[in-house]
């Protein structure tokens, strides 16, 4: 489903800030594959993400989804292939539009825009139906601004919307690390939900490395912009934090640099 190949990028080249974020990245996700990534400061996990979804171009190599070459691809192009869910719960939705407002524009994604605007009585049962699984009572608050939701809320409407169209790809992109510890639980629990129903293919950046052992069916630990461990199936089942920190100190040679995934330990 995703194919990345040989992946370079680096920041202000050639001057005093120059600073290589990805170090020929090869990654292959198979349809299905629910793959967590974690890593130290400047690892470049999220400058991968960010390059998947064309937020960033390469300096070289190729980026593949779904067999269609996205490498040239703008970032708004690339858009109908990907669901993303940001850290900052202010983005993916509009503030000052409706619930309904919002689930509609996600319904709507990739299709004409005509002036026709008007959500129907169908459409509006929809989305009651879609929300009642969130358990948050959003079901009820249809026309109330998205800018009045809670960060938990908000953030499961996000959600919600990065994919009711069945995406390619589902990017979480350290989605719950602005929320407390039991709204980012319920989050997370969604995000298994919905991966596991829509059988998506998901990739999820996290600092939190019991997250990143405790969801999905295969761990990517970057290091210096490089992919240095992939471990799945059995072997991720049973792996702990002090093993995970173990594997990363052996196969970089390095100490893990990263506050909040060792206070999260």
């Amino acid at each position: 489903m995703l194919e990345i190949k040989d992946v370079y990028k680096t920041f202000h080249p050639g001057t005093i800030n120059e600073k290589k974020a990805l170090n020929g990245v090869n990654l292959t996700l198979d349809d299905g594959d629910f793959v967590t990534v974690i890593g130290g400061n400047g690892a470049g996990k999220s400058t991968l993400l960010n390059m998947v979804a064309g937020v960033h171009t390469a300096d070289a190599g190729r980026i593949l989804l779904d067999g269609i070459d996205v490498t040239d691809l703008s970032e708004h192009k690339r858009a109908k292939y990907l669901g993303r869910v940001f850290q900052d719960p202010m983005m993916g939705t509009a503030a000052d539009m409706w619930i309904e407002e919002n689930l509609a524009l996600a319904a709507r994604r990739g299709q004409h825009r005509t002036l026709r605007w008007a959500i129907s009585k169908k459409e509006r049962e929809e989305f009651r139906e879609m929300l009642k699984p969130l358990g948050l009572g959003l079901e009820n608050r249809l026309s109330t601004k998205v800018g009045l939701l809670s960060g938990g809320q908000r953030q499961a409407l996000t959600l919600l919307m990065a994919v009711m169209k069945k995406p390619k790809l589902l990017l979480l992109d350290e989605h719950t690390a602005a929320l407390d510890p039991k709204t980012a639980a319920t989050v997370l629990k969604l995000s298994d939900q919905f991966i596991e129903e829509g059988k998506l293919t998901a990739m999820m950046v996290t600092h939190n490395m019991k997250d990143a052992i405790a969801h999905g069916n295969r761990l990517i630990m970057m290091h210096e912009g490089q992919v240095i461990l992939d471990i799945r199936g059995e072997e991720k089942k049973k792996l702990t934090v002090e093993e995970l920190l173990e594997a990363f100190t052996k196969a970089s040679g390095a100490e893990f640099a990263n506050d909040r995934a060792l206070l999260n330990k």
